[in-house]
Parts: C-alpha cells; structure tokens; sequence
C-alpha cells in the first residue's frame, strides 16, 4: 500500500497561512505542555494530529496506522525526548525540529525523501526507546524494537512497489528484535544518550536501505557495494571490539 498522508498541502493564498499556522501549534503546545509537566496533555496533541486515521472503517484502520506510524514515531520520540531533559533551550530545539519536520519532510513523497523519513522515524524511535528503557522488561523492548524496524521497513519499501515489502518487512524487524534481546541484557550507552543497540541498528539498516535504493535505481556498481559493506562491517567490528560489555554508560 502507498504511504499515506492527511495533510493539506495548499501552495499559496490564506489557506497556505492557516496550514503554517496548524503546523506550527503542534511542536509549539508540546513545548508548552512538557515544560508546565503536562505530560498526558503533549501525547494527546500528538496522537491528536492522526484523528482521520479512525474517521474510515474500522477494517481500513491498520492499513492507514501502517502507512502513517512513521510520522507518529517521529512525534512520540520528539516528545518522549524532551520529557527526557530539562534544558528549556534542548526542549525548544527539539520542538523546532518537528516543526521542521512537519512543513518541510513529512510532506515529500520522492524515493529519497521517504527513504530519509524512514530512516529519522526508525533512528530517533530507537534512541527514544532504549533512554527511556530503563526499568522497563526486557521484552516490551523486543517487541517495540521490532515493530519499530518493522514499520520503518514498510514505509521504506512502500515507496518502490516491492512485491516482497511484507516478507523483508517482518525479517528486518525480526532482526531488530532479535539484536535487541542479545545486547539488551547490558546497558551500555555513548554519552549517556544513545543506546550500542541504537547504533548498530541504524549502521545496519542504513547500509542495508542504500544497497536496495541503488540496486532499484541501477546505481550500484560493485565499488560502492564493496565500500558500503566494508563501513558496515567496520562500524560493527569497532563497535563490538571497543565496547565495555558491563553494566555501565560510557
């Protein structure tokens, strides 16, 4: 199914100012929200900008939260983020960053815009996930590490008519879970903020998204291929070898 979006996408006139402004309320309540500790309030906005998923019959619900669970992980882990830190400026950065991501990202519907939603969506939840992990069992982490390559996959794929989407889909949120249910047993972060977990998949995943993008494109040559994989495996190598595998954050 193709990626799908409600949004209105006016290009000029009054109705263009009214969508800035609907655009800028959402990241503008959830910094006010956090900062007054209003927390239950921030995640309705949030879920709130998806109400017309429910507006269709029940049985189009899953297709239309599949195709639209990108945006909501970019949102959730924006808000997750900033009840993480209690710095007003980082709060407010981060609040411009999905404002910045509703007008200018979100709305894009090119291979290498989706290609670029995917890979903030699944990175951002990722790191989200395993800093505010602590304390939850280790397998909810599974599960939301898995759906969370899941869905990132499936947004990625859509966009190229893969007729395998759904199988390579499970598989790479299989993978997710799977690394996240062997490495989850240390708690090991870099600079206190990003999980190892976060690291290797998002190394991973992206090696594996631009193999596939250029395959599709007819741009991979076996130079790039070679070097693509070499990074990859570089990446990993470092950071198995240099890792402090105790419980600690470094």
């Amino acid at each position: 199914m193709k990626n799908v979006a409600f949004k209105i996408k006016p290009k000029s006139g009054f109705s263009y100012f009214v969508h800035l402004f609907f655009v800028a309320f959402v990241p503008t309540m959830m910094y006010i929200t956090v900062r007054i500790d209003l927390i239950p309030v921030a995640l309705l906005i949030v879920l709130l900008g998806k109400w017309r998923v429910f507006a269709v019959r029940p049985r189009h619900w899953w297709p239309y939260l599949r195709a639209n669970a990108v945006d909501m992980m970019v949102g959730l882990s924006t808000l997750g983020a900033m009840v993480e830190t209690s710095s007003g400026g980082m709060q407010a950065l981060l609040a411009v960053l999905y404002g910045l991501w509703l007008l200018l990202l979100k709305p894009r519907s090119t291979p290498i815009y989706v290609s670029l939603q995917a890979l903030l969506a699944q990175t951002s939840s990722l790191i989200v996930l395993f800093l505010l992990g602590d304390g939850i069992p280790l397998a909810l982490l599974v599960l939301a590490a898995g759906a969370i390559g899941y869905l990132s996959a499936r947004h990625f794929l859509a966009n190229f008519d893969e007729a395998h989407a759904p199988l390579y889909a499970h598989s790479w949120g299989y993978f997710c879970a799977a690394l996240t249910w062997v490495l989850g047993h240390w708690t090991l972060y870099y600079v206190e903020v990003v999980a190892q977990i976060a690291v290797l998949l998002t190394c991973i995943g992206f090696s594996l998204a631009a193999l596939y993008y250029l395959e599709r494109k007819d741009k991979l040559s076996t130079l790039i291929q070679r070097q693509i994989l070499f990074l990859m495996i570089a990446v990993t190598v470092v950071v198995i070898v240099f890792s402090d595998w105790g419980d600690q954050a470094i």
